[in-house]
């Protein structure tokens, strides 16, 4: 079964191509009666040229697709385009001619006098000839324009294929990236585990089962390159719950996130890179400790997510290196690029308290 929309598309072509078919026919047969005029006198009656013109072109009604198929059996690729234009050249020649006597085999279905055909026609030979050379050069543009959806099709069949093909790529440097920060968290971990294993062996369990808990929650979304705010806090809590047992009073935390925002679809494991980098360059060189801070909202209609730390900050220099070098900060750059472009805002400076500041902006997208 045709579907509705297919049909009705069919129809409308066919409607554009008998109009078509009707101006030409017209224009053809305004021309063939002012060519018959000798001398004043009419050879060819007005309602004659009119009935043959329109007939004739009306035959490019059924030829048009017979010929847009060809185009599509037979395209002009590369490598065959010299013995496909050889195979076109008789098709058309056949085709002109079926469509110049188009018109004398209706009539003749009609009318039933082939004794006045055989007479007309050695009168009229050159405006046959006529006929046939306008036939010959209509079938060349049918050919032409069907060549051209050729190329058009594989045109946007290849830009597709382009387009699959970066997208795939983009997804696997985006795996990627992911895979060089869950090692990075994890080799640290097992290191604090191993060293409390000679002073707390309860704390050891105790982060040891954090840190399970962690990689099964990771395990779930393995292969997800978004998922809600909610579930990357709920990453986040299993991270500095790790990190809490192995600085103790030293690393202080706080985590306000609106309500609202809880549903908005963030990148799979980015905030946990961010916070391990406060906790390593804000919190561990300080002998006190410190407190970072996680705040989460909305601004002019973006999805604003802080990390703030009460750490000595860096220097100037470094601050503009800061995309540059290290392992978590550009990483985080690279994966927001790849999936927003240039849709998402990733700042960094340092605070008024001497701390550090980590600003993420995304589009606020959420999925119910």
């Amino acid at each position: 079964m045709i579907a509705k929309s297919n049909l009705k598309s069919i129809l409308l072509k066919f409607l554009l191509l008998f109009l078509l078919c009707l101006l030409l026919g017209l224009v053809d047969a305004f021309r063939s009666y002012v060519s018959a005029n000798r001398n004043g006198v009419h050879l060819l009656d007005l309602d004659v040229a009119l009935r043959s013109a329109i007939t004739g072109w009306m035959s490019w009604m059924f030829l048009t697709p017979l010929v847009l198929w060809l185009c599509r059996r037979f395209p002009l690729d590369e490598k065959k385009w010299k013995t496909r234009i050889l195979l076109f050249i008789p098709i058309g020649l056949v085709l002109s001619l079926i469509r110049v006597l188009f018109p004398f085999l209706i009539g003749f279905l009609f009318s039933g006098r082939i004794g006045w055909l055989l007479n007309w026609l050695p009168q009229n030979y050159l405006l046959l000839a006529t006929d046939y050379s306008f036939a010959f050069i209509f079938f060349s543009l049918v050919v032409t324009f069907g060549q051209a959806i050729n190329y058009y099709k594989r045109y946007r069949e290849e830009e597709l294929r382009a387009s699959k093909l970066e997208l795939q790529l983009s997804q696997a440097q985006l795996q990627a990236l992911k895979m060089q920060l869950q090692p990075h968290f994890l080799f640290n971990t097992l290191n604090s585990i191993s060293a409390l294993q000679h002073e707390n062996v309860e704390l050891a369990q105790e982060m040891t089962a954090r840190l399970g808990d962690f990689l099964r929650m990771t395990l779930q979304n393995i292969g997800t390159q978004e998922v809600t705010l909610q579930r990357e806090i709920e990453f986040l809590q299993c991270y500095l719950d790790i990190e809490k047992v192995r600085f103790g009073q030293k690393l202080q935390t706080n985590i306000d996130i609106e309500t609202q925002v809880l549903d908005c679809q963030v990148p799979n494991l980015i905030l946990q890179p961010l916070v391990e980098n406060a906790i390593k360059h804000g919190i561990a060189p300080n002998k006190h400790g410190g407190h970072i801070n996680i705040r989460g909202g909305t601004e002019n209609g973006w999805l604003k997510v802080e990390i703030e730390d009460s750490g000595k900050g860096i220097t100037d220099e470094k601050l503009e290196k800061v995309f540059s070098s290290g392992l978590g900060l550009a990483n985080t750059k690279e994966r927001l690029t790849q999936l927003y472009g240039s849709n998402f805002r990733f700042e960094v400076q340092n605070t008024i308290s001497q701390g550090f500041l980590v600003t993420l902006c995304l589009p606020n997208s959420s999925k119910k």
